[in-house]
């Protein structure tokens, strides 16, 4: 069964390598972001004073629904949805941007790539997220290694090594994919108008430090704020006695890797880092097999002679 298991594992991923590629790659790219969000938090830089200055000069008509907060670039987007379209502004200089920065289009880009390879085609990237659990499941199957110091010996070694984050990165994907947060919707009773932006902004601002803002907006009839404390993205329901933490959703949070600030960023890239290094080796394995076995085919006829 093993040699049956070895040929499956390997010509799955050899189907699925190219979306795998740019998945796995817009991952490790995605990991990062929270480390900068986190990193670039200067406590006390972004108050509901300055924010409702930025609206009034920015949106006079009160039209905005929503805000994104960038920490690493200091912009903040009035009315676009998580980081695209609105209106782009500094809040150091309060000045409007024709345009996001280099570094926030990358990220911008890599969401897009990771959720719908930029084409929507979000299908395929559920599929191909389903076919890492396969091949993870095929490896196990496998048995364990024999742990030695070439290609193939490293590509088993980090595969069992990091098996657990291997199997968790794709699964918790896929709850994400499918809705499933193990956590309860909120009642009917919770549910009321969202708050406008400007009161919002006010209540947010009296419980918790505006510059750790990563979004704020209406979602499910209420109005959200989530925000980077401690090195983790909570969720907050907006209501008119205050903020109250909402329930977490552990598979966005773990995967995402914004639960533990600059750690659980550093086990995504570590994660991510993993799985396109046994994508790309995988491959190489079965192309140097199937050169010295072709090589090989080659020399046997000139052996045969010699030996006769």
């Amino acid at each position: 069964m093993k040699a049956w298991f070895l040929k499956l594992h390997r010509w799955i991923a050899l189907v699925f390598a190219l979306p795998l590629l740019f998945v796995l790659g817009s991952a490790l790219i995605l990991a990062l972001e929270p480390w900068a969000v986190v990193a670039a938090i200067e406590p006390g830089s972004l108050t509901p004073a300055k924010i409702e200055a930025l609206l009034a000069a920015h949106d006079p008509g009160g039209e905005a629904r929503g805000l994104v907060f960038r920490t690493y670039d200091k912009t903040l987007t009035i009315g676009g949805g998580r980081g695209t379209g609105g209106t782009i502004v500094d809040i150091t200089t309060g000045k409007a941007q024709p345009a996001q920065s280099a570094l926030t289009n990358v990220f911008v880009t890599a969401r897009r790539i990771h959720e719908r390879l930029a084409i929507d085609a979000s299908w395929l990237v559920v599929a191909s997220t389903i076919v890492m659990l396969v091949l993870a499941v095929l490896g196990v199957l496998l048995g364990l290694p024999r742990l030695q110091n070439s290609l193939s010996g490293w590509h088993k070694g980090v595969a069992w090594g990091l098996l657990p984050l291997i199997v968790l990165s794709p699964l918790t994907g896929l709850f994400l994919a499918y809705g499933i947060t193990f956590v309860s919707p909120p009642p009917a009773s919770a549910k009321a108008p969202p708050l406008s932006l400007s009161d919002a902004i006010r209540l947010v601002g009296e419980h918790h430090d505006l510059s750790a803002l990563v979004w704020l907006r209406p979602q499910g009839g209420r109005m959200l704020a989530r925000l980077a404390e401690d090195g983790e993205y909570r969720v907050y329901a907006v209501t008119p006695e205050g903020t109250v933490a909402v329930p977490r959703n552990w598979p966005r949070l773990w995967h995402e890797g914004n639960f533990a600030g600059r750690w659980s960023a550093l086990m995504n890239v570590v994660t991510a880092a993993a799985m396109f290094g046994l994508l790309m080796t995988g491959p190489l394995i079965w192309l140097r097999r199937r050169l010295r076995n072709r090589s090989r085919r080659q020399l046997a006829p000139a052996l045969a002679s010699q030996r006769a």
